[in-house]
């Protein structure tokens, strides 16, 4: 079933490339298309035939993009087949989907690729494992990251960041932890923070065997902000050292 998932992936990404394609050969002869209904098989199929004045390659190309299209779709197909056959899979999926931003996917990459969380330990070793880590060189008392690790999970890792992208969206707490991030100046590195806090959500709730409850963005704030104030008291209450 990895195999299976792992292929999509692949297949997702070949078939975004090949309707980019389609859509520029569809631009160069002067096609007019609805863009929203291209994905549609008979307006696809009414479109080409009108097309007048184009060579035969041009006309073939966007078929191949639809036969891909329809590999995809079949995937998916044999993807929720094979998951309603695996009942603690299909629930262990369910659980992680409760973590607002992961979908079906993410959760089903996490846990096909990690298998059983346990064996992850902490979730430094589990944001390791995902390749969400950098190097970091610290001389003359500053600190430079470096690029992330390429000793990863390579699967897992593209999957993680392109959630990332979007788990913004719909988790207060990300958006908090993403606009904090962002207003240092690196949209990549905000992304890359996002991800990390999604590798923690998804361990804690693999571990936990529990539904995931994401606290609010005011909450988040909240929370920081008595932490800080308890930081301060202890150091104000700390002797001299003189």
């Amino acid at each position: 079933m990895r195999r299976v998932l792992r292929y999509r992936n692949l297949i997702v990404r070949e078939s975004v490339r090949m309707r980019n394609k389609t859509h520029g050969l569809l631009m160069e002869v002067g096609a007019e298309y609805n863009k929203k209904k291209l994905r549609g098989k008979k307006y696809f199929r009414e479109l080409l035939d009108t097309v007048e004045d184009a060579p035969r390659s041009v006309i073939n190309l966007p078929r191949i993009t639809r036969s891909n299209l329809e590999i995809f779709q079949s995937l998916q197909k044999a993807l929720k087949g094979a998951l309603a056959k695996r009942p603690l899979l299909a629930e262990r999926v369910a659980r992680l989907t409760t973590i607002a931003g992961v979908g079906a996917v993410t959760a089903l990459t996490w846990a096909l690729e990690v298998g059983e969380p346990d064996r992850l330990g902490s979730i430094r070793k589990a944001v390791s494992y995902c390749g969400l880590c950098a190097a970091q060189d610290s001389s003359a008392g500053k600190d430079k990251r470096g690029p992330i690790s390429k000793q990863r999970n390579k699967h897992l890792q593209s999957v993680l960041i392109e959630a990332a992208k979007l788990a913004p969206r719909w988790n207060p707490a990300l958006a908090a932890l993403h606009a904090r991030e962002l207003a240092r100046g690196n949209r990549n590195r905000a992304t890359l923070a996002v991800a990390r806090r999604l590798v923690a959500y998804l361990l804690a709730v693999d571990k936990s065997g529990k539904e995931f409850v994401c606290p609010s963005a005011k909450e988040l704030q909240s929370g920081k902000k008595s932490r800080s104030g308890k930081e301060s008291e202890s150091r104000s209450s700390a002797p001299d050292a003189a």
